[in-house]
């Protein structure tokens, strides 16, 4: 069986020092060979350059914001064991990662009408029993919905574009050159590490082909223990709060929520259902918090990998969960 990929500190080379936001400039990201180990409080344009390549090879560092922290500490982790890397030299994980498609990291959008005539939602409320009165989960602008579309933190959209009208159809922007691929993986078993706040995923010769940072249960509310199966996927999912069988904390009612389905959704855009009563891997209307905060018992990764595992595993995929 394939080992878990160790969580030791990968030793990088250091940049004179990460770039404020106000600063940033595309070509610095496209050049870049090194990455600083930062604070995480300043945005680093080698650090964006590794994010975008890692998010293509499905070795997610979670929302694209250009800031050093676990999250990519444990995805270039995963990504060196994965590849036989030896973790001495960043340069060399960048080479790697660029030649996997030789494409840039950024590029020009232009916003189209799809992406500003909504419908969008003024706010997404904090309790179920509001989000229960919606119609739909929207995304709230259009600039929420160009930083999802590319992976992207909102603050690193704006820092790309400064000034720009993300309401303005025609208007050109800077944003990541994520993956839009056709799925040939097919993942046969999947670890979820409950420590790790990380999901790894393997295929049929037990290579290691994905890593996804994972919000993974709570004290309150645990998740599951032992060896599951993927029984259903649901796209596009609604919500239903069913308080016979769940008793979140803050949540008062006594009859069967049912909340719209849509990015904001508390179950994000896909729901990959188990085996294991009440529980599943899916999305998230706050992606940015991923293996930052605790979640209600299941697995909850960002919309864009989840929809991207769920092209991946099939009824029957083997789902272990792991201390």
């Amino acid at each position: 069986m394939t080992r878990l990929p160790a969580l030791a500190l990968v030793l990088l080379l250091a940049l004179p020092g990460p770039v404020q936001a106000a600063g940033l400039d595309p070509q610095a990201v496209e050049q870049a060979q090194s990455f600083a180990q930062g604070d995480g409080k300043a945005i680093d344009p080698a650090m964006i350059r590794l994010q975008v390549l890692l998010d293509r090879s499905r070795f997610s560092p979670g929302v694209i914001d250009g800031l050093a922290g676990d999250i990519v500490r444990k995805a270039i982790a995963a990504y060196e064991v994965a590849n036989g890397l030896d973790g001495k030299d960043d340069a060399a994980l960048l080479q790697a990662l660029a030649a996997e498609d030789g494409k840039p990291v950024l590029q020009r959008y232009t916003i189209s009408e799809k992406d500003v005539q909504g419908p969008f939602v003024m706010k997404v409320p904090d309790r179920l029993e509001d989000m229960a009165k919606l119609a739909h989960l929207s995304f709230t602008s259009p600039r929420e919905l160009l930083a999802e579309k590319f992976h992207m933190d909102e603050d690193l959209l704006e820092a790309l574009n400064p000034g720009a009208d993300f309401a303005r159809a025609g208007s050109g922007i800077t944003v990541a050159q994520v993956a839009a691929r056709d799925e040939k993986e097919t993942v046969t078993r999947i670890d979820v590490v409950k420590g790790q706040g990380a999901l790894y995923a393997y295929d049929a010769q037990d290579r290691l082909v994905a890593f996804y940072p994972a919000s993974i249960g709570s004290e309150g509310t645990p998740s599951p223990t032992g060896t599951h199966e993927v029984s259903a996927i649901a796209p596009e999912p609604k919500y239903y709060y069913n308080p016979k069988e769940l008793n979140f904390s803050g949540v008062k009612t006594k009859d069967l929520l049912e909340i719209a389905a849509g990015p904001n959704n508390p179950v994000g855009t896909v729901w990959i259902d188990l085996t294991e009563p009440t529980y599943g891997i899916h999305g998230t209307p706050e992606p940015a918090l991923i293996a930052k905060t605790q979640s209600h018992g299941c697995v909850r990764l960002t919309n864009w990998d989840a929809e991207e595992l769920s092209k991946m595993v099939k009824k029957g995929t083997a789902v272990t969960f792991m201390e």
